[in-house]
């Protein structure tokens, strides 16, 4: 089993930024692919960044490219989500997911952890 609890969510102005932050407990952290995940009101969960566990590759939904960046600091047992120039389509809740399998990271039914998620409300 692997627990996840997100923080750094909040209200923010279009333009702003925010790092969102998800601490994992009960296995090792290492071992697995992180990504973050969002859903805003009245739409599916969609793909925002994924990275691996081994060397850090990571990867990017097209509407986030440029903007937001993934990271992890093992020794933490933490990744990361630095979002900047926020727009109001990025509000959602966002959800951080952990997976250990090799399979498409951008599909969230390859993850089998999740956390309770954080809200990011971005005014225009």
């Amino acid at each position: 089993q692997v627990q996840l609890v997100e923080s750094g969510g909040g209200l923010v102005q279009a333009g702003g930024s925010l790092r969102l932050s998800c601490a994992a407990s009960g296995r090792t952290f290492s071992n697995y692919i992180m990504g973050w995940f969002r859903q805003a009101p009245g739409k599916e969960r969609e793909f925002v960044a994924a990275i691996t566990r081994t060397y850090g590759a990571t990867y990017y939904a097209d509407s986030v490219k440029g903007r937001f960046t993934i990271s992890r600091d093992n020794a933490k047992n933490t990744v990361y989500l630095q979002m900047n120039s926020l727009k109001p389509e990025d509000t959602a809740v966002y959800y951080c997911a952990a997976t250990s399998s090799g399979t498409d990271v951008r599909v969230s039914a390859a993850y089998g952890y999740w956390g309770q998620g954080t809200q990011v409300t971005v005014s225009s």
